[in-house]
């Protein structure tokens, strides 16, 4: 049985995640608007119900912040399609509720997109974001591999790409239409959903 003080120690740092976690959530607007480069703690301390010093309590520093922030989208992202491959019957549904999910996401939250791919640029030049970029390129390629084997079962066949090349491939088509559409390319997001359904089917 835990004691009295190590189960007060354990809600203190239940309390402590807990805050952080909707303190990243409620930067993560400012940043996505902002940018990494243009967005200091005390924009996002603005944005918050903490003090400039406060939100210092929290995090080290605004890369632990940001890191959080983004952890946290990109969790939710990939918890989105769990649902999808439970309950899908078969493989074209999986392909269409997938390749839905993911436009709708590229068009209602392209500017958390465009913050986690700064991020993993920013990662190449420092050392800060690194452990949250493999962590994040982790959960996302786990995905993405979920995806495929699903489809695979669904459609009594084999997968045809390694994990790493499947994620590549996917990040790639994601990414490239992000950009054409933070551009004002308002056919981005039914290119994704289209493109996407053939990219996955020809994995297996």
């Amino acid at each position: 049985m835990p004691t009295a003080a190590a189960r007060a120690a354990r809600s203190h740092a239940d309390k402590f995640a807990a805050r952080r976690a909707m303190l990243a959530r409620s930067a993560l607007a400012t940043l996505a608007e902002h940018g990494f480069a243009s967005t200091g703690m005390r924009e996002i301390a603005h944005d918050s119900t903490l003090s400039h010093g406060s939100l210092h309590y929290y995090f080290q520093d605004k890369d632990d912040l940001v890191g959080e922030a983004v952890w946290y989208f990109k969790s939710v992202c990939a918890r989105r399609y769990d649902d999808i491959l439970a309950t899908a019957t078969d493989g074209p549904e999986l392909l269409e509720r997938v390749a839905n999910t993911m436009a709708t996401t590229l068009r209602d939250e392209a500017g958390s997109h465009r913050l986690w791919y700064d991020l993993r640029v920013q990662a190449l030049f420092g050392r800060g974001f690194g452990d949250t970029i493999v962590r994040i390129d982790d959960l996302l390629q786990t995905m993405v591999w979920s995806i495929v084997q699903r489809y695979a079962e669904l459609t009594g066949r084999q997968p045809l790409l390694a994990p790493g090349l499947a994620y590549a491939i996917v990040d790639g088509l994601f990414e490239n239409e992000l950009i054409r559409y933070l551009r004002g390319d308002a056919g981005a997001p039914d290119r994704l959903r289209r493109d996407c359904q053939a990219l996955l089917a020809s994995a297996v």
